[in-house]
Order: C-alpha cells, then structure tokens, then sequence
C-alpha cells in the first residue's frame, strides 16, 4: 500500500437498508476487526472522501442524493456497494420503489455481496477498493 500517498478517506451512505450492513459497517471500526489498521479514515465530507461505501437499495428519492455525493468527491474516486440489496436490490428488488442496486445509478468498482455483508467481507472489499484506488491513481498521473 506504499503506491497511496495519504491514508484514505470512506464516506459512508446509508440507502434504503435495513441497518444490517451499517451494523456491520460499524463493527469493521471497533477493535475487534479494525479496519484503520490500512490507514482507512471515516468521514462525513464527501470532498474529503476517495471511497464511497454504500448499503441498501436505491429509490426514486434518494437518486438524486446519492449522485451529488458521487459528484462532490474528488478524482479519482472508488464506489463499494455493501450488501446484496446495494448489489442487486437484494429481497425489496420487485418493490414498488425500489430502482435496484446501486450499479444503476453510479458505477461500482467493488461489490461485497451478503445479507447482511459480515466484517470480513467489507474489510475485503475495501482493501481491493484500495488496490483499485491505486491504479486510478497512476493512471491520473499519467
């Protein structure tokens, strides 16, 4: 991980989840898995964000939402999708407001599938999100 200049930044969303995934998401910070033991920092300012880590599905009302915060982030930028519903829609795919995963709204470099995605997969999700960071990163410098 000697190729990242400075410790990167996830910002976190919440779609339309049932809390599962953010249970597990905030497990990965506690001693026990210790995600910022890769230098990962948790933030709520996408401007400082490099990796955007999304649970739940999308619907029509959080669209709009979930593009501004992809926008706001600086290049280049990493999306990992958290959770069968981020993936696919997961069991609300046939409801009446649900659009599906995420993949239709932005594009997603990682998914990390599971109902709910335990520690252990997003901790593995994140450390290839930031092998990916990487290549984006010598790609811009070119």
């Amino acid at each position: 991980m000697n190729f990242i200049k400075k410790s990167p930044w996830i910002l976190h969303y919440d779609g339309t989840s049932c809390n599962g995934c953010d249970i597990e998401v905030l497990a990965c910070l506690t001693p026990l898995y210790d995600v910022e033991r890769f230098g990962i920092i948790n933030t709520g300012n996408p401007k400082h964000a490099d990796i955007l880590l999304i649970t739940g599905s999308v619907n029509d009302q959080n669209i709009p939402v979930i593009k501004q915060l992809y926008e706001q982030m600086a290049d280049p930028k990493v999306v990992v999708a958290v959770g069968i519903c981020a993936t696919s829609g997961g069991i609300f795919a046939e409801c009446y407001n649900i659009v599906g995963g995420i993949d239709k709204v932005l594009p997603v470099d990682v998914y990390v599938p599971g109902c709910a995605a335990r520690p252990e997969s997003i901790i593995d999700g994140v450390v290839k999100a930031l092998g990916i960071l990487g290549e984006k990163q010598k790609t811009a410098r070119k």
